[in-house]
């Protein structure tokens, strides 16, 4: 009985010494090249006729060569486009040598519009070649979509002159400009000049934004009073260029520093007179930069521009009269929490209507209206329902219609997942393009009447389509992409995994990686892959072997790694991203630790006594949060160049979150602050001339932790900028750290 025992003994010990081991190092970090051309026709490169009347693309074909396929938009009748072996043929009586029939380099292809000649370049070479009989003749350059014909001359423009938008008014009688820090104006044909304003000053002056009003009559200035300069210092402790150190100093704005205060100034040219304009509407801007859109209707009656108050709970589309200097709000955003001037801002005048199209989540999802601009009237919601556009991609005034990008267009899949759409200015007409279950790119046709739809999802390989515009109805798949090559090297998808968050009622999506030797007999440590940045969302929804590509690396290691976006991330509602408001420190960790726990009931390999977390950046500062803040769930963590307190961070970023002025809650929800209540093993990483999130960050936490007499790990990255720790060495270091501290290991990479 002992010669079993004994064999049971070595396999467990060759089984745990697998994990952490030089095989698995190997495995990880040549994940990138393991992967790496093994898809066939994950994209299309396809070739119009200028009119849409055919399409032909190449397929790629096992080996390394291809095919070229022709289709038929109208019936969607699908064929090779010629015959490979008589072409070749033809271009090597021609004088092209050692050409292959499944690797043909052909290049901006158009069939004729009966489909009997065939236009393309070859090696440098434009050809046109007779399919009857397949005889070439040299031809000039094909002019199909693949080269842009020579633009015809241009029509005369009958539009009304643009406003100015520099020194010389629109009818080239007066020059404006700044001398002594006030506005001066100048009569270009006598040359007089006069002093318009008086109020500017060093400090509060008049600049280089200037605004003509059409008809030459009026002029806007913006008078300007400085923000204060903060310098960041850092030190390159070893230039390639010399022994000694070198000190890099440059202005980066922090919350609660002075802005620039823009104020836009009226002048009458004719009377040579400033017309007051008062700034009860806009009383606090918010920009870095002092500058200002200013733009002048066509009328030259007003001239408007947009402001976003400090705090970014006021958003204004403001008009102001030309004649009374009056202002008016015509478009009015306040909010309870936060405006997303950032990610969900959208603007377009519609001029000939005297409209504008805006996008806004008052109604609790991200959503456009149209506006009266002469009442400020809404005149309708254009799109509605609880799910929320993305993107705005084209407004084509003439047929009143918007093409957009959005999120949960289609129930029942992922929220997530991109759609195309088109909808009329009135809100009628809703049509939605695409259909297939994941996440979408679309591509038209020149004159638009049919589109290429390419959709994947994580564990989708591409599908391409060919559809029709007017009602997205599909003519005929053209191909879908071939991941054999893939699953032939052992290589798995990740999987998509849903779950509730805190409420119990919200879909939290995420996915789950496994290492391509999974054994579902055991146990895996898991660690979370973070970035809970409330600009966007973050979880890979498209198919591809290196997206997520850092997560596989680590789960190749030995590890299940998981992804998830919880509460205060964006993309969802307004309800779901407003979690973040002044309230960074969150992290949607509720969430992520209720999903977590939740696919550990279903996958009992995942073991939650050994749970680690990393992440950058944001991320960085999410991923010791953990430690700080759920030390009894998280048990090792690493961050990489993390903003650990949102004061010393860049302005924009954390006061559109957190708000201002900056109050107790950026205290409180300081990891700096909060260092004293570190649980678990913390290895932080830093270049020391990160640029993007002060390197102090990370040193003024090491310092609290020191003073909290917390045992911790810093990797200061000499010469490294922001992202330091996915160069390699910092990819290494990590891979280490959650060997030693979650498989108990010492790590075999040598």
């Amino acid at each position: 009985m002992r010669l079993p025992v004994i064999i049971a003994l070595l396999a467990l010990a060759t089984s745990a010494a697998a994990q952490g081991s030089k095989a698995d190092y190997d495995r990880a970090f040549q994940y990138g090249k393991i992967t790496a051309g093994k898809v066939l026709n994950r994209s299309l490169k396809p070739h119009w006729a200028t009119n849409s009347s055919s399409l032909c693309y190449h397929r790629e074909l096992a080996g390394g060569g291809h095919e070229f396929i022709a289709v038929n938009p109208e019936s969607g009748r699908r064929a090779t486009a010629f015959d490979h072996a008589k072409l070749t043929a033809a271009l090597e009586q021609a004088g092209e040598k050692n050409l292959s029939t499944e690797r043909l380099p052909l290049e901006q292809l158009a069939f004729s519009a009966d489909g009997k000649q065939l236009e393309f370049r070859c090696r440098g070479k434009s050809w046109q070649c007779n399919l009857a009989g397949y005889e070439l003749r040299p031809s000039p350059a094909p002019a199909g979509p693949d080269q842009a014909p020579a633009r015809p001359p241009a029509k005369k423009d009958d539009r009304p002159p643009r406003p100015g938008r520099g020194g010389t008014s629109p009818d080239g009688r007066w020059r404006a400009f700044v001398k002594d820090f006030n506005l001066w104006l100048a009569d270009t044909s006598s040359r007089d000049e006069t002093q318009l304003s008086r109020d500017g000053r060093e400090g509060d002056a008049y600049g280089d934004q200037l605004f003509w009003s059409p008809d030459s009559k009026k002029l806007v200035a913006v008078r300007v009073e400085k923000g204060q300069e903060h310098k960041v210092h850092l030190v390159e402790s070893s230039p390639k260029d010399q022994l000694q150190p070198k000190l890099i100093s440059y202005n980066y704005l922090k919350p609660g520093d002075k802005l620039p205060h823009p104020r836009p100034q009226l002048f009458d040219a004719a009377t040579k007179q400033q017309i007051p304009v008062g700034d009860e509407l806009f009383p606090n801007p918010f920009t870095e930069h002092g500058g200002m859109d200013i733009r002048w209707e066509r009328d030259s009656a007003r001239f408007t521009f947009s402001y976003n108050q400090r705090g970014h709970q006021v958003f204004r589309v403001i008009g102001v009269d030309s004649i009374s200097g009056a202002g008016k709000a015509i478009v009015n955003e306040e909010c309870a929490t936060f405006f997303d001037y950032s990610g969900k801002q959208f603007l377009q005048w519609l001029d000939e209507t005297r409209e504008l199209i805006w996008m806004s989540e008052r109604a609790g999802w991200n959503h456009l209206y149209l506006y009266d601009t002469a009442t400020g009237r809404v005149k309708n919601q254009i799109t509605r329902g609880d799910w929320a556009v993305r993107a705005v991609e084209k407004v084509d005034e003439a047929a009143r219609q918007i093409w957009f990008r959005a999120g949960g267009l289609r129930p029942g899949q992922d929220p997530y997942h991109l759609h195309h759409g088109r909808v009329n200015f009135d809100g009628t007409g809703l049509t939605v393009l695409t259909e297939g279950d994941g996440s979408h790119t679309i591509e038209f046709s020149p004159d638009r009447r049919f589109f290429i739809d390419m959709y994947s999802r994580v564990d989708l390989a591409p599908v391409h389509e060919l559809r029709r515009t007017g009602d997205g109805k599909l003519v005929c798949e053209l191909e879908r992409a071939d991941w054999s090559g893939l699953l032939k090297g052992g290589w798995r998808a990740p999987e998509r995994f849903v779950a509730k968050g805190r409420d119990g009622g919200t879909d939290i999506y995420g996915v789950i990686h496994r290492p391509t030797n999974f054994d579902p007999t055991k146990k895996y440590p898991v660690i979370e892959y973070i970035y809970a940045g409330p600009q966007d969302s973050f979880v890979p929804k498209k198919f591809g072997p290196q997206h997520g590509g850092w997560a596989q690396e680590m789960a190749e290691l030995g590890f299940i790694v998981v992804q998830m976006d919880g509460m205060g991330t964006s993309n969802r509602s307004k309800k779901f991203h407003d979690v973040c408001w002044k309230n960074l420190g969150d992290g949607g960790f509720p969430d992520r630790i209720a999903w977590i726990k939740a696919a550990a009931a279903k996958y009992p390999q995942l073991d939650l006594a050994r749970v680690g977390i990393y992440g950058g950046s944001a991320g960085g500062q999410n991923s010791t949060r953990a430690l700080l803040a759920h030390g009894d769930f998280y048990k090792a963590g690493v961050s990489d160049c993390g903003c650990h307190d949102n004061r010393m961070d860049k302005i924009w970023w954390n006061e559109q979150w957190m708000s201002w002025p900056v109050g107790p809650h950026y205290d409180e929800q300081s990891n700096v602050t909060q260092a004293k209540n570190l649980q678990g093993k913390l290895l932080l990483i830093v270049g020391e001339l990160d640029k993007n999130v002060d390197p102090a960050s990370t040193m003024q936490l090491a310092n609290a932790l020191v003073k909290a007499d917390k045992d911790f790990d810093l990797l200061v990255v000499p010469g490294g900028g922001h992202g330091s720790g996915e160069s390699p060495y910092g990819k290494r270091r990590r891979a280490d750290f959650f060997v030693r501290h979650l498989l108990g290991v010492e790590p075999r990479h040598d």
